[in-house]
């Protein structure tokens, strides 16, 4: 061991502390994850799923853990617009591992829907929340999600009930904020009941300039013929670091799109488990990651079609600059008895430095004959024939370079379906690629 000890000593110091700011079913949870964390550890890059990041290394330093739950002097809706043109959202906050109950959106949600506080929703809705929490991102399987159910005293609950649109999206504006280094142990459930339907956007953001560790582990579950449509988009600062585990689990003839954007970090570490449960369930993944200077960023991704009928497609495209780190781990597996799959995994990635560095490993494993399955990875830099062209038609070689590339990325932004949203991530690629500062238009705290 060696970051370990510091969480396992402050956990045996402080597990009163921690009881005491959060509820009985969290705190329930607590002790099986500090024995399963004991004995796993963090992750080492001896472990397939991990070879490509450091975990032990993030971990390492000493943060600030805010165990009391001081509250953090800010009010997000006064100071903080990340307004999208012409996308009417129903917007909310979770300020470090919080969620922002002082102030809420004046739109009303349809009947039963529920947006609050995880700790609240255990001890008001008990019923909704015990059954899920903990099912799907077992302690046991991993050692992050050990650390965060060791540590998690709040965090978010989304519910949808049976047969329910909600047509408003809804964003989470995930905030980082604190006057010393921070690490924060975010939680997240989602539960979509049959026949209901739901568009999520979570933006995260860090607003004040020191060293930020997030782990954030979310429960998904899709119901049978619910849709739910799951965007995330990371805009943070270089000294910020996010580990995120996602299970999602799909019941018959549910349509699930997730959509992973990062267009500012420092170190980046995404987990995406999907579990094709019921029969005729549909998965759609998307991932574009635009990284410069020292950046790096890691999505490892399992489908796993457990029964019959059930069609994924996965797309992911990296695009780095300078001395950026990229990887890219997919696992499609197809059990046995999964018959009639339809699957298809591609990873494209162009490297536009000599001294960035990409790592792709898509993998198809099948243990049934009657599937239609195929994947595909690529890797190269931008084209010259293409530059050349361009320039001879009068376009300078910087403006050449910076439209191939966002012609590259635009297949993932494409796929996003709420097309405001799709307009809006278009532009702020661009000023990405232009070397311009990635922050929404009128925001106050990131100018």
């Amino acid at each position: 061991m060696n970051s370990e000890k510091q969480y396992i000593d402050l956990y045996e110091q402080c597990r009163e502390m921690i009881n005491e700011h959060s509820v009985p079913l969290l705190n329930a949870r607590r002790e099986q994850a500090y024995e399963d964390f004991c004995l796993l550890g963090f992750p080492t890059q001896k472990l397939e799923r991990y070879k490509y990041t450091n975990v032990d290394e993030a971990y390492a330093p000493d943060y600030g853990l805010n165990l009391r739950h001081i509250d953090i002097p800010v009010n997000p809706y006064e100071v903080f617009r990340c307004d999208v043109p012409n996308l009417s959202t129903s917007l909310y906050f979770v300020v470090n591992d919080r969620f922002y109950d002082k102030a809420l959106p004046k739109a009303l949600l349809p009947d039963g829907v529920l947006v609050m506080s995880l700790a609240e929703a255990a001890q008001q809705h008990p019923e909704l929340v015990e059954g899920s929490y903990g099912r799907l991102a077992r302690s046991g399987k991993d050692g992050l999600n050990a650390l965060n159910t060791m540590f998690c005293q709040d965090g978010l609950f989304i519910y949808v009930p049976k047969n329910v649109v909600v047509e408003r999206p809804l964003q989470i504006i995930n905030i980082l904020r604190a006057d010393v280094d921070l690490m924060v142990n975010r939680r997240l459930l989602i539960v979509v009941e049959e026949g209901a339907q739901v568009k999520i956007l979570f933006c995260d953001h860090a607003i004040d300039d020191h060293n930020f560790l997030a782990t954030q582990v979310g429960e998904v579950y899709v119901g049978e013929n619910a849709h739910l449509e799951l965007y995330e988009l990371e805009e943070t600062h270089v000294k910020s670091h996010r580990f995120s585990n996602m299970y999602v689990d799909q019941q018959r003839s549910s349509v699930a799109t997730i959509d992973s954007i990062t267009l500012h970090n420092g170190l980046t570490r995404n987990r995406t488990d999907v579990t094709l449960s019921g029969e005729y369930a549909e998965t759609y993944m998307y991932g574009c990651v635009i990284a410069d200077k020292q950046q790096h960023v890691d999505n490892n991704t399992l489908i796993d079609h457990r029964v019959p009928n059930c069609q994924s497609t996965e797309l992911y495209k990296y695009v780095l600059d300078g001395e950026a780190v990229g990887a890219f781990a997919g696992r499609v597996l197809v059990r046995e008895g999964a018959q009639k799959t339809i699957s298809q995994e591609t990873s494209a990635n162009l490297v536009a430095t000599d001294t960035a560095r990409m790592y792709t490993q898509p993998m198809l494993e099948i243990y049934a004959d009657d599937v239609k399955c195929s994947h595909g990875s690529t890797v190269g830099q931008l084209n010259e024939q293409a530059l050349f062209y361009m320039r001879q038609r009068g376009i300078p070689e910087e403006e050449a370079r910076m439209l191939l590339k966002f012609a590259f990325a635009g297949e993932v932004l494409d796929s996003i379906k709420m097309e405001p949203l799709r307009d809006r991530l278009h532009y702020l690629v661009e000023k990405r690629f232009r070397g311009e500062l990635s922050k929404c238009e009128g925001c106050k705290l990131c100018k």
